[in-house]
């Protein structure tokens, strides 16, 4: 095993016996170079991959911290279908039960922001210009911070239907606020990728910016213009998600399988 699989293998362990609990700091670059007998670069190596297992997160400047390494992997079911919770309005697939209560961290903010490439390629716009952004950070009740949750609305629809860039949407929310502004019946087309996080994204979220996330894109079209008129992203750490498809038959993979009849008994 290489000297810097060593150390995290022990530093890993030492972790999840409580030796270092979560929330407190690990000695420093220069404490953990005496103690292991390494040099630097072993010791980056070896913090490195605890950071992509979401152990800990380095901060240049403030420590080591160790993270909340016990939060559960929660399933998200994937399927076609959107509901409609009396009080949230639309819900799609997501990682809660309905009635799951939520927290959001800190207040929702909406502002305008420079959209990046990703969704200004599913919004149909320019890069970088500047759009309204809805942002919250939320998680189920008790837990850290779980996805952050960004909605870009184009500059049409904030037109047509103000009160969806009040921070205050009313019962609904914004997405019943555009339907009513004649954009009714929206319909969505989800993408979803993984990639690594932003500083912001990995400082909201309280991971590693070398931990790789999970990031769900819902992209609303409007019944009465046929184009795209709001991009909602969901960014999720990747170990703490997995997602669940059920899968299905098609009529060719009936079974019992129909036998195959030779050509030569077919003439």
């Amino acid at each position: 095993m290489p000297r810097y699989e060593q150390v995290a293998d022990d530093l890993r362990t030492r972790i999840h016996a409580g030796e270092y609990a979560i929330g407190s700091k690990l000695p420093t670059y220069a404490e953990l170079t005496e103690t292991y007998v390494v040099g630097r670069g072993v010791i980056s190596a070896a913090l490195a991959v605890l950071e992509r297992e979401g152990l800990i997160r380095v901060v240049k400047k403030a420590g080591i911290r160790v993270l909340d390494w016990r939060v559960e992997r929660r399933r998200i079911s994937r399927g076609q279908l959107v509901y409609r919770d009396p009080l949230r309005g639309y819900v799609g697939p997501a990682a809660s039960s309905p009635d799951e209560p939520w927290d959001t961290h800190g207040r929702p903010v909406t502002s305008y922001e420079p959209i990046p490439e990703r969704i200004a390629d599913v919004l149909g716009i320019e890069a970088g210009i500047a759009v309204l952004r809805r942002r919250r950070v939320t998680s189920p009740a008790g837990e850290p911070p779980f996805q952050i949750v960004d909605t870009w609305l184009s500059a049409e629809v904030v037109r047509d239907a103000p009160q969806a860039a009040e921070p205050n949407t009313g019962p609904g929310g914004y997405l019943d606020r555009l339907e009513e502004a004649g954009h009714g019946p929206i319909s969505w087309t989800e993408y979803g990728r993984g990639r690594l996080p932003s500083r912001e994204e990995a400082t909201l979220l309280d991971v590693s910016t070398e931990a790789p996330i999970f990031e769900l894109l819902w992209a609303g079209r409007s019944a009465q213009t046929g184009q795209i008129i709001e991009v909602t992203s969901r960014v999720i750490p990747s170990d703490r998600v997995e997602l669940v498809t059920e899968l299905r038959r098609d009529e060719s993979a009936q079974w019992p399988v129909s036998p195959v009849v030779p050509r030569e008994t077919q003439r």
